[in-house]
């Protein structure tokens, strides 16, 4: 009986793979991507494309676990999600009461250290965000605020 369940098992595992996602990312137009029209500086830039941008924009890189289902379809899932919610990549099409709220939100999940998310860190060490950077995120975010030049 249980070598009938791991060969079954084994069976739906490897058809799964027949059934990959998408992974195309969509074209980046300069004209509205965040760091484009803000001209973010280096620094800012470096931090968002490491801790932020495989789920908020339209340049994530996936990993090699992006590649096995069922693994695949919660990676691609966690970035959908992440797009809904903000994607700099189309920074230029929000009005500015969306990016003033996705600004606000920005600075809470930094805060509370929501984001980026501890299970994403644990396989992307780059995006272990110090205290320090954080607070460099945190203090351009609410100088963007303070400003309204969003």
């Amino acid at each position: 009986m249980a070598k009938k369940i791991v060969f079954w098992t084994l069976v739906a595992f490897a058809l799964i793979q027949f059934f990959p996602i998408d992974r195309t990312n969509k074209p980046i137009d300069s004209a509205v991507n965040f760091v484009e029209t803000r001209k973010t500086p280096e620094k800012i830039r470096t931090l968002l494309k490491n801790a932020c941008y495989d789920c908020h924009s339209n340049e994530t890189v996936y990993p090699k676990y992006a590649f096995i289902a069922p693994v695949s379809w919660s990676v691609k899932s966690h970035v959908n999600e992440g797009r809904e919610h903000l994607n700099f990549s189309t920074w230029g099409t929000y009005n500015k009461d969306l990016k003033e709220n996705m600004i606000t939100k920005s600075i809470q999940t930094i805060q509370s250290k929501a984001m980026p998310m501890p299970g994403y860190i644990v396989y992307h060490k780059e995006a272990n965000l110090s205290e320090a950077e954080r607070a460099l995120l945190i203090q351009y975010f609410e100088e963007m605020l303070k400003t309204k030049t969003y």
